[in-house]
């Protein structure tokens, strides 16, 4: 169903109304751009920088990538073994949940000390960002198959583990893959940051962030910089909204068209 022109365009109303606060604020109210610099001030200071700005959101993109590869490559087989074998999931589960609680920042001295300052030193950050919300996910979907559909599956010819993984667990836990992969996109994107702050190839978006802008207090900068991090992951996501949900899972829709 398509929405009315007027429904699409909804979206505007509370941005337009929140980038004229803070405008209103920052000006009249605030009036220090070493806290919160004018919006009209940080899109000059993307024009500005418009030459630093694609090199860097590429980079940190390849860094991202990395990561979301790894995790989702090893995320998913073990997924399956967590999910559809319960001796699986008793011996790997305490380790996981050991593993889970530590921050991503914390491995940075590991990646390093690993991997040194390379572009997959930080797609190994990103990488134990977006692994666990993929893992949980993910084997939660294989877990939760109905026990009717296992049984349906065994009268239509699907004998065996490996048969019933594919033509039944895996179409069924599909929407929680895909739930799973976006929030663990999110996770992944939000240690970008974090991954490039200690220097890899003196570019990205989060190393230019901390690196050159916050210790010169360019505020304007450091917001800038900020608002690229947030378009750029709304895109990625959009992309991945648009091929997964829209097209992959289509038949799965809800009340909220």
């Amino acid at each position: 169903m398509r929405l009315p022109t007027k429904e699409k365009g909804l979206w505007l109303v509370p941005l337009a109304i929140a980038l004229l606060l803070w405008e209103f604020i920052a000006w009249y109210v605030i009036r220090d751009p070493l806290i919160l610099p004018r919006f009209s001030t940080v899109i000059f200071s993307i024009y500005i920088l418009r030459e630093l700005v694609i090199p860097d959101i590429l980079t940190s993109l390849l860094h991202f990538g990395i990561g979301l590869a790894l995790a989702f490559s090893a995320a998913l087989p073990l997924a399956i073994g967590m999910g559809w074998f319960r001796n699986v999931f008793k011996a790997i589960d305490p380790i996981i949940e050991i593993l889970r609680p530590i921050p991503p920042l914390a491995w940075i001295p590991v990646a390093i000390l690993w991997i040194g300052l390379t572009h997959s030193a930080a797609g190994f950050i990103i990488f134990i960002g977006a692994f666990f919300p993929i893992l949980i996910d993910s084997y939660t979907g294989f877990r939760d198959v109905p026990k009717v559909l296992v049984e349906t599956g065994k009268v239509l010819g699907c004998i065996g583990d490996k048969k019933l993984i594919k033509y039944v667990a895996f179409p069924y836990a599909l929407p929680s893959i895909a739930t799973g992969t976006r929030v663990g996109m999110g996770v992944g994107w939000m240690c970008v940051v974090a991954a490039e702050m200690f220097g890899v190839g003196n570019y990205g978006l989060g190393f230019r962030l901390f690196q050159d802008f916050y210790f010169l207090h360019q505020m304007d900068y450091v917001i800038a910089y900020m608002l690229i991090l947030g378009l750029v992951a709304l895109c990625v996501d959009r992309v991945f909204r648009y091929f997964v949900e829209e097209k992959l899972l289509k038949w799965k829709k809800g009340i909220v068209k």
